[in-house]
């Protein structure tokens, strides 16, 4: 016996991707370059390892499930900062809730905001498309249906919320919303954020912002669920942030997460962990907690980014309809067919990018908005950027 809505989880996009180069080398003249996976290759601030290193004797404590005070203490004064808010329209203990990494608490925010029915009838998640994949499976281990929100240029890479129609918002339960967006570096403004707000009370729907790429922007900060919130008023109802150090601090392996908001909402997560989470040790919530009190390295992070973002347009300005993303590390090019692209990419060049398709779903009408695209994360160091997007426009052209 098993839970039978794990059958419906089976194209994760790198399994498809190996599937699709499985048994094709890169060239033997050819040193396989790796720009598929959105891993940060920055070097991780050395704050990180002095202050897990400095309280190594907290290891053989259990820790507590939400954090430390004094994390969610450095947590609001980081957030009261980077969106501007009033002093006293956070409390640390009500509104935060420190967890193990964002894709845990994007998944378990699936188990926290959906019912078993909504107004009669199956729950709706609302989903961009494409997405990260962990939102599929918050919606399908929760047997709500999911309903594919196209990203496209024609409508600025943000899923359209005004194309809803009543009865699909009278079964929404959750939306996620990502912002800067993967893969597309889009950035929703306060009134987009305002007015999906304004949707989720209406319909009463949880809308979960995913700001995991928020501090990695090119010129302007972008805009956040929480500072929409206070522009309306009404304290966070019915609103979650999701942050995480592994963008914002080249951390990937530090699992160091937040989630912040409905204080109601966040008491459910924090009951939740108590009884499935993964508590984050002492060590590194001492370390997490440094990391949101600094800005000098994310600053450092950004320009390096920059630069990499320059090389792009030094070599992709014309083609692929290459444009500048606001915010986030990948580009999104027009290829024609991604995953033909892909294919040509690795089996003549070595160089690994992911299809767009994988990232998304065919939509109400059967087409895949990630179709013609390629996703190239720009992770490693300028150089090597410029010499595999030369190598991008050389086969692909």
């Amino acid at each position: 016996m098993h839970n039978t809505n794990l059958e419906k989880l089976t194209d994760y996009p790198f399994d498809r991707l190996r599937a699709l180069l499985n048994g094709i080398d890169a060239p033997a003249d050819k040193t396989p370059m790796i720009m598929s996976l959105g891993e940060p290759q920055h070097p991780s601030p050395a704050l990180l390892a002095e202050t897990v290193n400095k309280h190594a004797d907290q290891w053989a404590k259990y820790p507590p499930i939400a954090g430390t005070q004094d994390l969610l203490n450095a947590i609001k004064d980081w957030l009261d900062q980077r969106y501007q808010l009033p002093a006293n329209s956070i409390d640390a203990g009500q509104n935060i809730v420190a967890v193990s990494g964002t894709r845990e608490a994007l998944y378990m925010a699936g188990d926290i905001a959906i019912p078993p029915q909504k107004n009669g009838q199956q729950p709706v998640v609302l989903i961009p498309n494409p997405f990260y994949q962990v939102y599929i499976g918050a919606a399908m281990m929760s047997r709500a249906e999911p309903v594919y929100m196209s990203a496209t240029p024609e409508n600025g890479f943000l899923p359209d919320f005004d194309a809803l129609d009543e009865a699909t918002l009278k079964r929404t339960a959750l939306a996620f919303l990502c912002t800067p967006s993967n893969p597309q570096g889009a950035v929703a403004d306060l009134d987009y954020l305002t007015k999906a707000i304004e949707l989720a009370r209406k319909y009463d729907f949880v809308l979960a912002v995913d700001e995991c790429y928020a501090e990695i922007y090119d010129q302007l900060p972008p805009p956040g669920g929480l500072e929409a919130c206070q522009s309306l008023g009404k304290g966070f109802k019915n609103v979650l942030v999701f942050h995480s150090l592994s963008k914002r601090s080249n951390a990937p392996g530090l699992r160091s997460g937040f989630v912040a908001g409905d204080p109601d909402l966040i008491q459910k997560f924090k009951t939740l962990r108590n009884y499935g989470g993964a508590s984050l040790p002492i060590p590194i919530l001492a370390a997490s907690a440094a990391l949101w009190r600094d800005n000098n390295h994310v600053e450092v992070n950004r320009k390096l980014y920059r630069q990499k973002f320059d090389r792009a347009d030094q070599i992709l300005t014309g083609r692929f309809d290459h444009y500048r993303p606001q915010g986030g590390f990948y580009l999104w090019l027009n290829v024609g067919d991604g995953e033909k692209a892909a294919f040509k990419l690795w089996q003549e060049a070595g160089v690994k990018v992911i299809p767009g398709a994988y990232l998304a779903r065919p939509d109400a009408a059967g087409l895949n908005p990630g179709a013609h695209f390629i996703r190239i994360a720009l992770v490693q160091e300028p150089e090597f950027i410029s010499e595999a997007l030369s190598l991008v426009v050389e086969t692909l052209s």
